[in-house]
Order: C-alpha cells, then structure tokens, then sequence
C-alpha cells in the first residue's frame, strides 16, 4: 500500500527475491551452522546486479541517488531470513561509499567496479577494541613515510574481516580528537596486515567478523581518502545510509517474526483450538503487526526526506531506535507464542531473536543514538 515505490523499484524486488528464493533459501539454516556463507555468493549476486545498488553507473553502479531502490533490495534480502548474510553480503554498502566517493580516481576505477561484481570484497574498519561509540577518540596511528603511511594498531568486530579483500580503515593522521581523523584504504595483502581468529557472536552467525591487526604496515599515500584529516566527517556521513540500513533490517527481522507467529497461532492447537483462537493471543498479533507498520512507514519516510537531498540525521537516529525497539519486542512475543518450540534452534524466530540484539548496537548503540538526538533538539 504504500506511494514510494514505482514499476522500475518492484521489478528489481522482484530479482532481489528469485535471488534469495534461488540461491540462499535452500542452504541458510546450513550456512547459520556453518558460521559463514561461500565466496562465490557475492559473484552471484553481483551478475544479479545487487551489488552495485546505489553506485554510480560509470563505477559498475546501478540507480545511484536512488534511495527507494535500495530499499526494495534491502527489504528482499532480508527475507533470507539471516541478518549475518545481509551484513556479510553487505558490507560493501559501508566499506565502499567513502572509496566511490572521495578517493583518487585511479583507485576508485581499480577498486569500485570488481567489488560491484562480487568479484572482490569490501569493508569498513572504524571500531576498536579500547571504543567503538567514540569514533573521534580512535587510537590506530598512521604516521607519513615519504609516499607511505606507516599504519600501527588494532580494530575488532568487523564484518566481512576475515576474507575481505579492501579495508576502509579509519585512522589517526593528526592531534586528538575528530579533526585528526582520516581514513586510508588498505589491502589484505599489504604487508604488516594480519587478521585474528574468526569471533564468535550471539547472533549474525552467517557473517564472517574478525580483529585486524597493522603492525608497520606499509600503505602508499595514494590510498588516502579524501582530505588528510577530514576522515571523521566522511564516517558520519556515512553513518545516515547505515542507520536508515539498519532501521529496514530492525522492521523486516520483525515482519518476518510477526509472519511466523501468525501463522503457528493459526496451526497449533491448545486446548482444543488454534491458539490464535484465544483473544490474549490476537490482541498480541494485532499489537506487533502495528508497531512492525509504524516502524517501516516512519523509515520510509526517512528515506523519503534523503532522496529529496536532505540530510534527516535526527530522524534517522529515531527510526532507528524505534525499528529496533519494535524487533526486539516483536521478536521476543513470537517466540513467546511459539512455546518450546521457539526455543529450538530449527524455528526461525530462534534466529531472528537473537539477531535482533546487535541492531541497538551497530552503527550507534541506543544511547549514541538518543544524544545525537538530544543534540539536533538542542537540549
């Protein structure tokens, strides 16, 4: 029912979903299991064009500018069911911006159009394991070495870390604070990078996450992004897109949960009827199926606000929290009316409640999000 997306915006839905239907439904429980999802997922779905959402088209893009088209791919790729392979197949969406968009030419037209193809892997590298809320208080040191950094530190929790083949690293090129902030583009085969052991996580088990380590590593001042110093303003512009991603991950974890529970209440039968025959039960439906619309319209209309060129930083923190809010709620009374059975890890609201948790955290927990708030609101 809603007024934001077009013919062109439901045929790549379309694709989006025979994608999923095709190449994750049959194998996600195996890959949840596994705790990865195989490589060649990406060459498959950047030969279906949903890698390059949102890029420009002289980059391998397609529908740069074009918010609501993402959306409808976010919104499909969700119902694979695993929030892990989203932010695992999607880490290009916040590793990759700053590079299309600030970096030299000659380093975007070498980087950009293979990770676009799923040919390559891309990712973001800004927390560390002293702080990840207080990105302007990093500790990761490069120093200038002639046509070098010499990079030196740690980052932790970062998706896509173990096999990515590009890093947007946020950095420290200047004094304290936000404005010594910068951020470099490095390689897996630089040398002085190492990756740690693959981390284990209550949920997102199908993502791939991991610490990286820069011990003298050797990165040639041609992979700057951007202006020296200027990396902490490209994070946060950065952070708009991630969040509204966010939000969509919250509302869809949730419909998909709302949808479960609806129909097991319909099957399962207690004392003597369907358990959705029990009004507390429906009272229950009907309050989780309003929360998951109201969370999804407000983001849409967040999303509207960015594709007419504003920059809705104060309600994007909102839907973000309210999204989340709503997942976790709506997350949790699933399993509730699932019983026992949505203790076990066979039935998908298992999943989904436990992914629902790192959505307060990533790209700004709760609290970040109520002082970025408060701060737009002048208080």
């Amino acid at each position: 029912m809603s007024d934001y997306f077009n013919d062109t915006h439901e045929q790549v839905r379309e694709t989006a979903r025979k994608f999923i239907a095709t190449h994750v439904l049959p194998y996600i429980d195996d890959w949840e299991e596994a705790g990865e999802f195989p490589r060649e997922l990406y060459k498959k779905a950047g030969d279906a064009g949903l890698l390059g959402m949102g890029f420009p088209e002289s980059l391998g893009g397609v529908g740069e500018g074009d918010v609501f088209m993402k959306v409808a791919v976010s919104e499909e790729l969700m119902r694979s069911t695993s929030g892990g392979l989203v932010a695992g197949l999607g880490s290009l969406d916040i590793g990759l911006p700053p590079v299309a968009k600030w970096a030299r030419p000659e380093v975007k037209e070498a980087v950009v159009p293979p990770v676009l193809r799923g040919e390559k892997i891309a990712a973001l590298a800004v927390t560390e394991p002293g702080g990840g809320s207080d990105v302007a208080n990093l500790k990761t040191r490069a120093i200038r070495d002639g046509d070098h950094y010499i990079v030196n530190g740690s980052k932790t929790f970062i998706t896509s870390g173990m096999r990515a083949d590009h890093y947007t690293v946020a950095v420290r090129t200047g004094g304290e604070g936000h404005g010594g902030v910068s951020l470099l583009l490095i390689d897996r085969d630089m040398p002085g990078f190492s990756t740690g052991k693959k981390l284990r996580k209550m949920g997102w088990w199908a993502s791939d996450t991991a610490e990286l380590f820069f011990e003298d590593c050797r990165v040639p001042a041609s992979r700057l992004i951007g202006a020296e110093n200027a990396g902490f303003i490209a994070i946060m512009s950065n952070f708009l897109f991630e969040r509204l991603s966010l939000s969509i991950m919250a509302y869809m974890t949730a419909e998909i949960a709302l949808e479960a529970a609806m129909a097991w209440a319909g099957q399962r039968q207690a004392f003597g009827r369907p358990v959705k025959g029990f009004q507390v039960t429906r009272h229950k439906l009907v309050d989780m199926a309003t929360q998951v619309d109201v969370a999804r319209e407000y983001t849409y209309r967040c999303a509207a606000l960015m594709q007419d060129g504003r920059n809705p930083v104060k309600q994007v923190a909102m839907a973000k929290n309210f999204a989340v809010a709503v997942c976790e709620k709506v997350t949790r009374e699933a399993v509730q009316i699932h019983g026992g059975m949505g203790y076990m890890r066979e039935s998908v609201v298992e999943r989904l409640y436990r992914d629902a948790k790192i959505l307060s955290i990533g790209g700004g927990t709760d609290e970040i999000m109520k002082e970025l708030i408060a701060k737009q609101m002048r208080l």
